[in-house]
């Protein structure tokens, strides 16, 4: 008995011993926390953030897509860069690809075959990292024309939609200037394509081209720059303005669509941590595990195929990446016309597009000023617009698609015209003149698609939804018996606000002097017309029309 009581008593002891030494631990751990935390201020940042709720939309998930592919670029790229060689040294390959052996080639070129041939997984990295490109820009893309069409670009968002602008913009020409790295036949046809865009520009083309290229195209400079440039500068640029963008998300909270119980003033969702943290994490997986298997079943820029750049050759299928055919379709409609004068030559075939692709650039990112100077409203916007109810705006989306479509025809016309047995001349001539129809087609189908929803919707408003059901009325007439609205629905078809046209002042004052209107002014008035006029929106029925109509007078 006293041998079971001093076991006892020796274990009551041991467990003292492990509580006292966990207590001791926790008191050391928590004292290094607090040491963190008053230094980082960690602990009073969390409990602010992570608690932060955001809404629940499918469409949302767009701009994930857009992280978690820049994730994967520089996770690929740095393994990348490991192996690759960015020189234009002169050597003559020998590795595992016999149908380049003993051929003359850069060793930018050869590095990327040894990633392709000789390194183990090289080649699965080379298209995840190409394949994650392509679908960064395609989903900043289809993220912006959401922002676009919901009107998420609005006060107090306009900053923000200039940091997803310039993400885009420089994604597109990151990419571009990654695929040229390896040096083979066709990155050096898109280098020298740009050389030529570049010497176009009067006065100052060829002092850009000089600073670009180090010398005569091709050179000896162009790759280790385009390296630098597209590993570092650009690079370095995103990831700034990928942090200020997502700091701005947190900072203006999410946009949301209107429904019950949603306001300008709250956010209905899930919070940060757990939930969405927790969802988010596992689409991470999902989009790397989608680009990984498309990566390893559907090749991208087969290098090898192509072989390397010699300047006195071309293949004929040469095309850039999707995001930059536009480009090459605006040069390509475009007729060949020069001036000369003074022992100086003005490409304007080339010149022309250049300024156009500048001037739609510029267009895209001051449109939520545009549209803020038209309406002047100056109020916060936190729940999103229907596109059809905002007609000109989706009006005018549509046909900024229509014509990157049309323009990235134009940019293959050889391919569409050797694989479809036509003349290329027919196809640049319809792709000319869908450039000036094409949008102008588009917008109006468009304007008039979104009113008809209006109408619809108003309609449903006023007289409910169709319920199938078959009714006689005593007179013999059979009609469907239409059944009312739930009230959270007619709040969403009701929640939009609809616009007055600005007015001009009248033309003469209270003393009858005749007011002076600047050019501006009336700008603005017109606009605002197009905007907000008749014969763009489709006025909500009001709380009397409804009342009529769902009392049963003015029925039949």
């Amino acid at each position: 008995m006293s041998t079971h009581i001093a076991d006892g008593a020796a274990d009551a002891h041991e467990q003292l011993g492990h509580s006292e030494a966990g207590v001791h631990q926790a008191h050391a751990g928590e004292k290094a926390a607090d040491w963190v935390d008053g230094r980082l201020g960690i602990y009073g940042l969390a409990k602010a953030n992570l608690r932060k709720i955001f809404p629940d939309h499918w469409s949302f998930m767009l701009g994930e897509i857009c992280l978690y592919s820049f994730i994967i670029i520089i996770l690929t790229g740095v393994y990348l860069t490991l192996f690759f060689q960015p020189s234009m040294a002169e050597v003559v390959y020998h590795g595992s690809y016999t149908p380049l052996d003993g051929i003359s080639m850069s060793e930018a070129y050869k590095s990327a075959l040894d990633i392709s041939f000789e390194v183990r997984g090289g080649l699965l990295i080379r298209q995840i990292h190409h394949w994650a490109a392509i679908v960064f820009v395609a989903a900043m893309l289809v993220h912006m024309m959401r922002v676009f069409f919901t009107g998420a670009f609005r006060k107090p968002r306009e900053i923000n939609w200039l940091f997803g602008f310039l993400l885009l913009f420089l994604g597109m020409f990151d990419g571009f200037m990654g695929y040229s790295l390896p040096d083979d036949l066709l990155s050096g046809t898109g280098i020298r394509f740009m050389e030529g865009a570049i010497l176009s520009v009067p006065i100052v083309g060829s002092y850009i081209a000089m600073f670009l290229y180090g010398g005569p195209f091709p050179g000896d400079d162009i790759i280790p720059r385009f390296y630098t440039i597209h590993v570092l500068l650009i690079p370095g640029i995103m990831l700034g303005l990928l942090v200020a963008h997502l700091i701005l998300v947190f900072y203006h909270k999410h946009t949301q669509f209107a429904g019950p119980g949603r306001t300008e003033k709250n956010v209905v969702g899930m919070p940060l941590m757990p939930v969405y943290m927790a969802k988010a994490g596992g689409f991470f997986f999902l989009v790397f595990g989608v680009i990984a298997f498309v990566s390893a079943i559907a090749s991208v820029n087969p290098i090898w195929a192509y072989g390397p750049y010699r300047p006195d050759q071309v293949s004929t299928d040469a095309q850039p990446d999707w995001y930059m055919g536009f480009s090459e379709g605006l040069i390509r409609i475009m007729p060949g016309w020069e001036i000369r004068a003074w022992g100086h030559t003005l490409e304007l075939g080339v010149f022309i597009p250049l300024v156009v692709f500048g001037g739609v650039m510029m267009v895209i990112a001051a449109y939520p000023f545009l549209e803020g100077w038209v309406t002047g409203d100056k109020r916060e916007h936190h729940i999103l617009d229907r596109p059809r109810n905002a007609p000109i705006r989706t009006a005018f989306g549509v046909a900024w698609i229509a014509e990157y479509i049309i323009l990235l025809v134009a940019g293959g016309n050889d391919l569409f015209a050797t694989h479809f047995h036509m003349s290329i001349d027919t196809i640049t001539w319809a792709c000319r003149i869908l450039f000036f129809v094409g949008p102008v087609i588009a917008f109006t189908v468009t304007k008039r698609w979104c009113i008809g929803l209006q109408r619809k919707d108003r309609d449903k408003l006023l007289h409910g939804r169709e319920s199938g059901t078959i009714k006689r009325l005593p007179h013999g007439e059979f009609v469907e018996v239409h059944v009312q609205l739930p009230q959270e629905e007619r709040y969403r078809l009701t929640a939009h606000e609809q616009y007055a046209p600005v007015e001009l002042p009248a033309e003469v004052d209270e003393n009858g002097v005749k007011r002076k209107v600047k050019a501006l002014d009336k700008l603005r008035a017109k606009l605002s017309q197009g905007y907000y006029g008749e014969a763009a929106q489709i006025p909500k029925p009001t709380a009397e029309e409804h009342a009529e109509i769902t009392s049963g007078h003015g029925h039949h």
